[in-house]
C-alpha cells in the first residue's frame, strides 16, 4: 500500500466568495483525499492528505478547474507550509470537511464583485413548484450579492449584512450540504427567512421604511411597482447596490417628468429590459457587445440605436447621441419588475450629481420629490453600487465606469511595495489602494463637488482601506491647486501624519494604461487626449503627448493652446470656446456662423474685451475644448447640459466613411507643437459654405488621427519605440479610436488600449497609486521630471 503524503496549499486571489471551497471539497472528495479547506486572511488554505498519486492529480489542472467566478493569483505548495490549530482539529479526521475561517494580523483576501443571478437561481425562481418561486433574493454559490453586502473579511455570513438573517431549517440543510449547490452559499435565503420586498407609495412611504408585519408578498409588490410605472408614474426601486429610478421608458410624458423632478435636462438614461431580445429590438448588437450585456457584472452597455427599432422609445431617453444604454437584470428582484414590461428607464437614485442612495430612509427623504412610489426590501446594502457602464471600442470592451460587479477590482502593479491610498480626479472620483504586488481599483463614487460626495468617497476608501488592512503610508491626488478630492486627501493625510503625494493628470492617465496593459518597462508614446488638466506650467492640458521610457515620463508634444475665456463657463458653453478659437486663430466672428449666433452682439463684445484684454482667459491646450469648438462651429451644440455633451454630438453625426480630412502642423522644437489653426480655419470655411455637420465631423476625426500618427512618426525617429497608448477621456469615441488604430498600425505603430479601467477619470487613480508608489521609492524626479 502507497504511504500518504501530505500538503499545505496556500491560494491567493479572488477565491472568497465565489463557490472555491465547495470546489475543493468536491474535488478532494472525488479523489479519497483526507484534509480540510478553509477561509484564510490571505485567500483559502487546503489540507490534502492521501496517496502520492491522488494529491497529484488534486493539483494536476487545479488552477484551471476553479469556479468560473473565481481569480486565481497564486498557488503555493509544500509539504510543511506553517502548522496551526487546524492541523490538530482536523489533522486525524477521516475524509474531507470545509473548517471555520479564520483571521490573521494584517492580511486579508481580495474581495469578491457582485455577481448576476444565475441561470439554475432564475429556473428556480420560474418554477411555481420551487419553495423559491418568485423569491426576489434567490441566489446559490454562483451567484449573487457579494461586495455590496460584505462588512468585514475573511467573507462569512456573520461579516455580512445577512447576519440579520438567521437560515430556516430548509436553509441550512442546503448550506451544510456538500451535494448542493448552495453549500456554504454565505447570501443563502428563501421566502420563510430571509429578506423581504414591499411596495409603499409615495404619500405613506415615510411610515414605511421598516419590513411591515404579516406574511411576506413579493408577488403583490413587484405588481404594485409594475402598474405604477404602466400608469406612467416613476419607482425608485431599491436594487443590488442602492436604488435606481424607473419608469416606463416608452412613455414620454413619464421620461420628461423623471427628467425635470431629477434636473437631468439632456444627459442620456440607460434602460433595463428583460432580456437579449428585447435589447436586440431596441439597439444594433454585434457579437461581443452581446456578450458583454451578458457577462456576471450586468453592465449598462452603450450600443447604436437601431433606426428601425420595433420598440417605440420616448424621444427623450437618449436625445441627439444616437447611442442607447441598455443593461440585464442583475438579480430576480429586477428579472420579476421586467416581466410582460416594456423597457425601464434605469436612472441612479440620486439627485443631480449625489452619491446613489442605499438606506430606506435616506431614500425616502432624498427621493420623494422624484418619486411616486417605492419598491423597498430590508437586505443591507453596505458599500454603494451603481451599474457599470461599457462601450466596445475598436473590437474591445472599453470600461466608461467601473461600478457595481467590477469593483473591487484587483490590477497586477508587477512587484511589491509600499502601501498607499490614491484618491483619482473632481470628475468620476473613485479610490485606489496599493498593497503588496497589486492595486485595487475601487467603484465609482460620482463627481467630488458636494458635501454627500465627498463624504461617499470618504466611505468607500475607508472601506476598502479596512477590507484590505491596509495602513496606507502615503496619500496620492492630482496637481491641480483647486482640486477638492486632493483636498480631502490633504485632510486625511494630515489626520493620520502621512504625506501627501501630488501627480500630474496625464501622466497619472498614462501609468494608468500602462498598469492596465500589464506593462511593467515602458518604452511607450502616450497620447493623452481629455477635458481639462492641470499641468506643471499652470495652465491646462489636455492634448498631450507624453514619451515613458526607462529615465521617465516627459512632455514630447502637444496641442497649441488657445484661451478658455470664463474657465468653467467655456466648459458649459462651447461657443465661448469656438469664438476664443477663432480669436486666437485670427479668424473673423462671422455672424453666418453658428457660434457667434448665439454669443449674441451682447455676449461677443464682453467676450471680446475679454480676450483682448487676456482678462479670465486661462490657456488650454485640450483637445476635448477642440472638439468642443468644432461641434459648435457644425452648429451642433452651443451649451450643454452634461459633460462631453458637444464631443458625443459630433461623433454622432460624423460620416466615417467620408473623404477629406482637416490638417494639422507641427512646429519643431522640445516639445513639439501641434498648431490646430489650419484645421479649424478648413472647418470655418466648410460651415460657410453650408457643408453638412456630418461631412465636418468627419474630416475633423480623420484629421486628429493622421495628426496622431504625424507626431508619433515624428517622436519614433527621435528614438522613443513603436508603441502608443491611447488614453483619457476622448478615446472614449469609438469613431476616433478607430481611425487612429488604423493610422498608427499603418505605420508600424502597436497599440495599448484601456481593457479594465477606464480611459477617463475614472481610472486616473490607478495611475496615481503607481506614480505615488515610484515617488515613495525616491524617483519623483524620474517619475516626472523633464527628458533623460
Amino acid at each position: 500500500m502507497a504511504a500518504a503524503v501530505r500538503r499545505r496549499l496556500v491560494v491567493t486571489g479572488v477565491v472568497q466568495g465565489v463557490g472555491f471551497r465547495p470546489f475543493v471539497w468536491r474535488r478532494a472528495t472525488r479523489l479519497g483525499l483526507a484534509g480540510w479547506v478553509a477561509n484564510d486572511s490571505a485567500g483559502v488554505v487546503i489540507e490534502l492528505r492521501g496517496s502520492a498519486a491522488a494529491v497529484a492529480a488534486f493539483l494536476d489542472g487545479f488552477a484551471a478547474a476553479a469556479p468560473p467566478l473565481a481569480t486565481v493569483r497564486d498557488v503555493r505548495v509544500g509539504a510543511g507550509l506553517q502548522a496551526d490549530d487546524r492541523d490538530e482539529r482536523a489533522g486525524n479526521a477521516d475524509g474531507f470537511t470545509i473548517l471555520s475561517s479564520r483571521m490573521r494580523p494584517g492580511e486579508t483576501a481580495p474581495p469578491p464583485p457582485d455577481v448576476a443571478t444565475c441561470a439554475a437561481c432564475l429556473a428556480e425562481v420560474a418554477d411555481s413548484a420551487s419553495r423559491r418561486h418568485g423569491y426576489a433574493f434567490t441566489n446559490c454559490t454562483d451567484c449573487g450579492p457579494r461586495y455590496s453586502i460584505i462588512e468585514d473579511l475573511p467573507y462569512d455570513r456573520a461579516t455580512t449584512t445577512m447576519q440579520a438573517f438567521a437560515t430556516c431549517a430548509a436553509c441550512a440543510a442546503e448550506y451544510t450540504d456538500p451535494a448542493d449547490r448552495r453549500f456554504h452559499a454565505q447570501p443563502i435565503a428563501c421566502p420563510t427567512c430571509g429578506p423581504r420586498l414591499w411596495f409603499a407609495p409615495r404619500e405613506t412611504a415615510a411610515a414605511a421604511v421598516e419590513r411591515p408585519a404579516g406574511p411576506p408578498d413579493d408577488a403583490a409588490a413587484i405588481a404594485a411597482a409594475q402598474a405604477l410605472l404602466r400608469a406612467g408614474g416613476i419607482v425608485a426601486v431599491k436594487a443590488l447596490g442602492g436604488f435606481h429610478l424607473c419608469c416606463d421608458a416608452t412613455h414620454a410624458a413619464a421620461v420628461a417628468e423623471l427628467r425635470r423632478r431629477k434636473r437631468r435636462p439632456g444627459k442620456p438614461c440607460a434602460l433595463l429590459v428583460a432580456d437579449l431580445a428585447v435589447a436586440e429590438a431596441i439597439c444594433t448588437l454585434d457579437a461581443l457587445e452581446a456578450a458583454t450585456l451578458q457577462a456576471g457584472d450586468r453592465p449598462i452597455v452603450l450600443a447604436r440605436a437601431r433606426r428601425d427599432a420595433a420598440i417605440r422609445l420616448a424621444a427623450e431617453v437618449a436625445p441627439g447621441t444616437g447611442l442607447v444604454g441598455v443593461t440585464l437584470p442583475c438579480m430576480p428582484l429586477e428579472h420579476l419588475l421586467c416581466a410582460g414590461m416594456p423597457p425601464l428607464v434605469k436612472t441612479s437614485g440620486n439627485v443631480a450629481e449625489e452619491p446613489i442612495v442605499t438606506d430606506n430612509a435616506a431614500a425616502v427623504a432624498r427621493l420623494g420629490p422624484i418619486a411616486d412610489g417605492f419598491l423597498l426590501h430590508d437586505r443591507g446594502i453596505h458599500v454603494a453600487g451603481d451599474d457599470s457602464v461599457v462601450r466596445v471600442v475598436a473590437g474591445r470592451p472599453l470600461p466608461i465606469r467601473l461600478a457595481r460587479g467590477r469593483a473591487p477590482l484587483p490590477i497586477g502593479l508587477g512587484g511589491d511595495g509600499p502601501s498607499l491610498l490614491a484618491v483619482g480626479g473632481d470628475l468620476k472620483a473613485a479610490p485606489c489602494v496599493a498593497r503588496g504586488a497589486e492595486a485595487f481599483m475601487g467603484q465609482h463614487v460620482g463627481d467630488a463637488g458636494g458635501l454627500e460626495t465627498l463624504a461617499a468617497l470618504a466611505r468607500a476608501a475607508g472601506h476598502l482601506l479596512g477590507l484590505l488592512r491596509v495602513e496606507p503610508e502615503a496619500v496620492v491626488a492630482d496637481l491641480h491647486p483647486g482640486s477638492v478630492a486632493a483636498a480631502w486627501a490633504a485632510r486625511f493625510a494630515a489626520a493620520r501624519g502621512i504625506p501627501l503625494l501630488r501627480v500630474q493628470h496625464h501622466e497619472a492617465h498614462l501609468a494608468a494604461l500602462l498598469a492596465d496593459a500589464a506593462v511593467t518597462a515602458p518604452d511607450c508614446i502616450g497620447v493623452c487626449f481629455d477635458g481639462t488638466g492641470y499641468g506643471r506650467d499652470g495652465t491646462i492640458h489636455g492634448g498631450e503627448f507624453i514619451v515613458a521610457a526607462a529615465g521617465g515620463m516627459w512632455r514630447a508634444a502637444h496641442l497649441a493652446a488657445f484661451p478658455l475665456p470664463g474657465g468653467d463657463a467655456a466648459i458649459r458653453h462651447p461657443w465661448r470656446t469656438a469664438l476664443a478659437a477663432l480669436h486666437a486663430a485670427g479668424i473673423p466672428w462671422d455672424e453666418r456662423l453658428a457660434p457667434v449666433r448665439a454669443a449674441g452682439a451682447a455676449g461677443r463684445r464682453i467676450l471680446s474685451r475679454l480676450l483682448t484684454a487676456d482678462v479670465g482667459c486661462v490657456p488650454a491646450s485640450s483637445m476635448g475644448r477642440l472638439f468642443d469648438a468644432v461641434a459648435a462651429l457644425a452648429g451642433l451644440r452651443q451649451s450643454v447640459t452634461y459633460e462631453a455633451e458637444a464631443a458625443l454630438m459630433l461623433e454622432a453625426v460624423a460620416d466615417p466613411d467620408g473623404g477629406g480630412a482637416y490638417s494639422f502642423g507641427v512646429v519643431a522644437g522640445d516639445p513639439l507643437r501641434v498648431e490646430w489653426a489650419g484645421g479649424v480655419a478648413a472647418a470655418v470655411a466648410d460651415a460657410l459654405d453650408g457643408v453638412p455637420a456630418g461631412v465636418i465631423a468627419g474630416k475633423f476625426h480623420r484629421g486628429v488621427a493622421a495628426m496622431i500618427a504625424d507626431v508619433c512618426g515624428r517622436l519614433r525617429s527621435r528614438g522613443v519605440g513603436s508603441t502608443v497608448g491611447l488614453t483619457g477621456g476622448v478615446f472614449q469615441n469609438p469613431l476616433l479610436v478607430r481611425l487612429t488604430v488604423d493610422a498608427l498600425q499603418a505605420a508600424g505603430f502597436d497599440v495599448l488600449l484601456h481593457t479594465r479601467v477606464p480611459c477617463n477619470d475614472g481610472g486616473l487613480a490607478l495611475g496615481q497609486a503607481v506614480l505615488g508608489r515610484a515617488v515613495l521609492a525616491g524617483a519623483a524626479a524620474a517619475v516626472s521630471g523633464p527628458r533623460r
